[in-house]
Protein backbone atom coordinates (compact mmCIF):
# COMPACT_ATOMS: atom_id res chain seq x y z
CA UNK A 1 0.00 0.00 0.00
CA UNK A 2 1.23 3.32 -0.76
CA UNK A 3 2.14 5.54 2.70
CA UNK A 4 -0.58 8.58 1.53
CA UNK A 5 -4.27 8.35 0.21
CA UNK A 6 -6.58 10.93 0.15
CA UNK A 7 -10.41 11.15 -0.45
CA UNK A 8 -12.25 13.91 -1.54
CA UNK A 9 -15.80 14.57 -1.03
CA UNK A 10 -18.29 17.30 -3.07
CA UNK A 11 -20.09 18.97 0.13
CA UNK A 12 -22.08 20.78 -2.20
CA UNK A 13 -23.46 18.08 -4.46
CA UNK A 14 -22.63 15.21 -1.97
CA UNK A 15 -20.58 12.74 -3.92
CA UNK A 16 -17.41 12.38 -4.35
CA UNK A 17 -15.41 14.62 -6.49
CA UNK A 18 -13.78 12.86 -9.30
CA UNK A 19 -10.75 14.42 -11.54
CA UNK A 20 -9.73 16.41 -9.06
CA UNK A 21 -6.00 17.14 -9.56
CA UNK A 22 -3.59 16.63 -6.25
CA UNK A 23 -0.12 17.06 -6.38
CA UNK A 24 2.19 15.61 -3.40
CA UNK A 25 5.20 17.93 -2.60
CA UNK A 26 8.29 18.75 0.60
CA UNK A 27 6.76 21.54 2.26
CA UNK A 28 8.55 24.51 -0.02
CA UNK A 29 10.76 22.25 -2.30
CA UNK A 30 10.07 19.55 -5.24
CA UNK A 31 7.12 17.68 -6.30
CA UNK A 32 7.06 14.07 -5.25
CA UNK A 33 3.69 13.17 -7.32
CA UNK A 34 0.91 13.83 -9.02
CA UNK A 35 -2.28 12.30 -9.83
CA UNK A 36 -6.29 13.04 -10.10
CA UNK A 37 -8.99 11.39 -7.98
CA UNK A 38 -10.88 8.40 -9.36
CA UNK A 39 -14.89 8.15 -10.02
CA UNK A 40 -14.84 7.88 -6.28
CA UNK A 41 -13.24 10.68 -5.15
CA UNK A 42 -9.63 8.52 -3.94
CA UNK A 43 -6.41 8.78 -4.78
CA UNK A 44 -3.05 6.93 -3.41
CA UNK A 45 -0.01 9.04 -4.18
CA UNK A 46 3.67 9.04 -3.34
CA UNK A 47 5.91 5.91 -2.51
CA UNK A 48 5.72 3.27 -0.40
CA UNK A 49 7.41 5.09 2.42
CA UNK A 50 7.54 8.80 2.76
CA UNK A 51 10.76 10.01 4.87
CA UNK A 52 9.75 12.25 8.35
CA UNK A 53 9.47 15.58 7.53
CA UNK A 54 7.24 18.56 6.58
CA UNK A 55 5.04 18.20 3.53
CA UNK A 56 2.11 19.23 1.35
CA UNK A 57 -1.28 18.26 -0.87
CA UNK A 58 -2.08 21.05 -3.08
CA UNK A 59 -5.41 20.13 -4.65
CA UNK A 60 -7.12 21.82 -7.92
CA UNK A 61 -10.02 23.11 -6.49
CA UNK A 62 -10.74 25.95 -8.86
CA UNK A 63 -10.29 23.64 -12.19
CA UNK A 64 -12.72 21.12 -10.83
CA UNK A 65 -15.52 23.65 -9.83
CA UNK A 66 -14.49 25.51 -12.96
CA UNK A 67 -15.35 22.50 -15.37
CA UNK A 68 -18.82 22.35 -13.98
CA UNK A 69 -19.58 25.46 -14.22
CA UNK A 70 -19.67 26.65 -10.68
CA UNK A 71 -18.18 29.53 -9.76
CA UNK A 72 -15.67 29.33 -6.56
CA UNK A 73 -13.54 31.16 -4.09
CA UNK A 74 -9.88 28.49 -3.92
CA UNK A 75 -8.22 28.63 -7.23
CA UNK A 76 -6.70 25.44 -5.36
CA UNK A 77 -6.43 24.11 -1.68
CA UNK A 78 -3.17 23.50 0.37
CA UNK A 79 -3.13 21.31 3.23
CA UNK A 80 0.43 21.56 4.74
CA UNK A 81 1.22 18.12 6.75
CA UNK A 82 3.74 16.65 8.97
CA UNK A 83 4.96 12.87 8.66
CA UNK A 84 7.08 11.50 11.57
CA UNK A 85 7.09 7.73 11.41
CA UNK A 86 3.40 6.63 10.51
CA UNK A 87 2.88 3.44 8.60
CA UNK A 88 0.19 5.15 6.60
CA UNK A 89 -1.28 8.85 6.33
CA UNK A 90 -5.31 9.58 5.22
CA UNK A 91 -5.60 12.91 4.07
CA UNK A 92 -9.18 13.77 3.03
CA UNK A 93 -10.90 17.15 2.08
CA UNK A 94 -14.35 17.98 2.56
CA UNK A 95 -15.00 20.67 -0.08
CA UNK A 96 -17.59 23.25 -1.27
CA UNK A 97 -16.77 26.18 -3.82
CA UNK A 98 -16.30 28.90 -0.92
CA UNK A 99 -14.98 26.88 2.15
CA UNK A 100 -12.82 23.24 2.38
CA UNK A 101 -11.83 21.66 5.37
CA UNK A 102 -9.54 18.53 6.56
CA UNK A 103 -8.34 16.65 9.18
CA UNK A 104 -6.10 13.57 9.81
CA UNK A 105 -8.05 10.25 8.76
CA UNK A 106 -7.39 6.70 9.31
Amino acid sequence: MTHLTTHVLDAATGTPASGVAVTLAHLDGPTIDSATTDDDGRLALGPDRLEDGDYALTFGTGSYFRERGVPSFHPVATIAFTVSGEAHLHVPLLLSPFAYSTYRGS
